[in-house]
């Protein structure tokens, strides 16, 4: 049995593709009966794996969990709790993916396998980012885990893959902004929206929603009766992203509205 295991399966999690097939099959496990019946550390920790490499990851993550309680003062037992983490995180069960990987990080903080541990823990929170329409917490609990993983590993291949989320992550929270603004706008609520608009250009500016939201401003500028604010809007609009449909929107509004304004 390899004693880096975990640090294998984590270059298999970086792939992503290759437990989509068993997360699938996880689903069919809870119905099945682990025998929990006491045997030796080796043989408990390779069924467990045997579990895992046929797709049987509630199974697996109940064997490994029972490697810790038969045998709690084995190195097997550090190895089964973060490999029980992994099988939860296989099986869609994120929550005691989490749980499971914070309790390895608190009793065994120093371990080699920290890295991956908490690398466990984002995926299990980015992994549940909803869409737009629904509450965010889940995506700012994946973005504070995200960072902490690249904060205190970052020449890990855990901290380039976090990096890579952090700007997926930050889009979806710009769009979920936009989605929020562009309501207030529908309901008239102008200031509402300019607020919110005004976010994503300070907070996500190098997302995708960038260029809408300074048109969107250069819209809630002129309804707000702030002409100057648009026209500086606008203007930014044009230096940054010159040939964007939003800047040729911008353009004909300010021209129709603000006409004369300078952008100084």
């Amino acid at each position: 049995m390899s004693r880096h295991l975990p640090r294998q399966i984590a270059r298999a999690a970086l792939a992503a593709a290759t437990f989509a097939s068993l997360s699938a099959c996880a689903s069919n496990d809870a119905g099945k009966d682990v025998a929990y019946v006491a045997r030796d550390v080796e043989s408990l920790y390779a069924e467990a794996q045997k579990r895992l490499d046929r797709g049987n990851t509630l199974q697996a993550a109940a064997l490994f969990d029972e490697v810790e309680r038969q045998h709690p003062y084995s190195p097997w037992a550090r190895r089964a709790q973060l490999m029980s983490a992994f099988s939860y995180y296989v099986a869609r069960d994120y929550n005691k993916a989490i749980q499971n990987a914070q309790r390895f990080l608190s009793i065994h903080p120093g371990n080699k396998d920290a890295p991956y541990a908490y690398y466990l823990i984002a995926l299990s929170y980015y992994e549940q980012i909803s869409d737009v329409n629904r509450d965010q917490k889940i995506t700012e609990q994946a973005q504070t885990a995200l960072r902490e993983v690249n904060r205190r590993f970052p020449q890990t291949e855990y901290a380039a893959d976090a990096r890579l989320k952090l700007d997926l992550v930050a889009d979806h929270l710009a769009g979920k902004e936009m989605e929020i603004g562009r309501h207030y706008e529908r309901m008239g609520l102008w200031l509402a929206a300019d607020i919110r608009f005004r976010n994503v250009v300070e907070k996500f500016q190098t997302t995708s929603h960038t260029p809408e939201a300074l048109f969107r401003l250069t819209e809630t500028s002129l309804a707000l009766g702030v002409r100057e604010e648009a026209v500086k809007y606008a203007a930014v609009l044009g230096a940054n992203y010159p040939g964007s449909e939003w800047y040729e929107r911008a353009f004909k509004l300010v021209d129709k509205n603000a006409s004369g304004v300078s952008a100084s």
